[in-house]
């Protein structure tokens, strides 16, 4: 496996955290990653050092410059909604084929690389008039991270976007979950259902822990050999 789709169950779950995480151990692991979010949406072009972007710009040691944003991610909208909602209030109109012919370029410069080609939003998140992420993910093709929240209601929310995922014809070979700021629920017992439930190994990511161990886990599902 070179490349992999990480995707959100929902909306603000996490997924830049846990891309970033996983970009910081294969590069101490000497592996040469790479990693696209071609499409964002609430973006501030005059202060972006803390968006995802930026954030993904920071754990490839990439520098946080123009060209460097522009490769990483070309399609960038200021409002905080849906892609396509996004994109119209600027007058724009984004060409999912043009999304798609993007990431398979990237895929194919990284032939035998890592690759994390990271969504937006949830699995059925709109990204154009016609198009949702699931859309954009079964064009690529690609074994798919679902990450989830353990907020109240993640556990119906990330088995419903698991059940699409499988149902695309895609592979999701493990879930990661990441705390939600909201303790609603308990976390333990939330990985523990998930897990029974969805049938899918389950990772836990603890919110604000310093320790990123469950990283290897992960790569290690994932197919990806790491040292340590």
């Amino acid at each position: 496996m070179s490349a992999i789709f990480v995707a959100g169950a929902g909306t603000d779950v996490g997924k830049t955290h846990v891309a970033a995480a996983l970009i910081r151990r294969l590069r101490a692991d000497g592996a040469p990653v790479g990693a696209l979010k071609p499409l964002v949406s609430g973006f501030d072009p005059e202060d972006w050092a803390q968006s995802d972007p930026g954030r993904l710009l920071a754990a490839l040691g990439a520098p946080l410059t123009l060209q460097a944003l522009d490769a990483l991610s070309p399609w960038r909208f200021r409002a905080p909604l849906s892609p396509e909602m996004a994109a119209a209030r600027e007058g724009a109109r984004l060409d999912p084929q043009a999304l798609i012919a993007r990431c398979q370029a990237e895929i194919a410069a990284h032939a035998g690389r890592p690759l994390l080609i990271e969504g937006v939003g949830g699995v059925m998140s709109p990204i154009a008039e016609r198009a949702t992420n699931l859309d954009w993910m079964a064009a690529l093709g690609l074994p798919v991270l679902l990450v989830g929240g353990s907020y109240l209601g993640a556990i119906s929310h990330t088995l419903t976007a698991l059940a699409v995922i499988r149902a695309a014809g895609l592979s999701a070979p493990v879930v990661v979950i990441s705390e939600s700021a909201a303790g609603d629920a308990p976390f333990d017992e939330t990985l523990t259902r998930l897990e029974v439930l969805s049938g899918a190994p389950i990772v836990g990511v603890r919110r604000g822990a310093d320790d990123d161990s469950w990283t290897g886990r992960v790569l290690g599902l994932l197919g990806w050999v790491v040292c340590g």
